[in-house]
């Protein structure tokens, strides 16, 4: 399993992060998931809220791609893994807590993805494996 830096942990807190997933006959799917946060060293999770094509995607078994970008830094990465659907438990009760004291309804699921892999998406060394 692949460990998040301190560098990593702050791109995600602080930038917007997209979702890709695959869709069933194969073509990608993306999507911002502004609720994306780090959980640990190996976890990044996300509330699902909209439960549409990346829900479905996730449901149907598709591993999940995250890319986080500093434009004016040039610096960003992609990380990959295996999701699991929270549906219950501290972790998803923490989520639907803070989204209900930001005025959003409970989400349907968080979902949980154990980083297995991590890219570089900075300049230089884009598209490297580095985790």
């Amino acid at each position: 399993m692949a460990k998040l830096t301190q560098e990593m942990k702050d791109l995600i807190a602080a930038q917007q992060c997209f979702v890709a997933t695959v869709n069933a006959d194969g073509t990608p799917n993306v999507g911002p998931k502004r609720s994306t946060r780090v959980i640990d060293d190996e976890h990044i999770a996300y509330n699902e809220a909209t439960a549409k094509q990346t829900w479905s995607n996730v449901n149907k078994g598709s591993k999940v791609a995250i890319a986080v970008v500093d434009r004016e830094k040039l610096r960003g990465f992609r990380f990959m893994g295996t999701p699991e659907i929270v549906t219950s438990g501290k972790l998803y009760e923490d989520a639907a807590s803070l989204a209900q004291k930001v005025g959003r309804p409970a989400p349907k699921a968080v979902i949980n993805i154990r980083i297995e892999k991590i890219f570089n998406l900075s300049v230089p060394g884009a598209g490297e494996q580095i985790a």
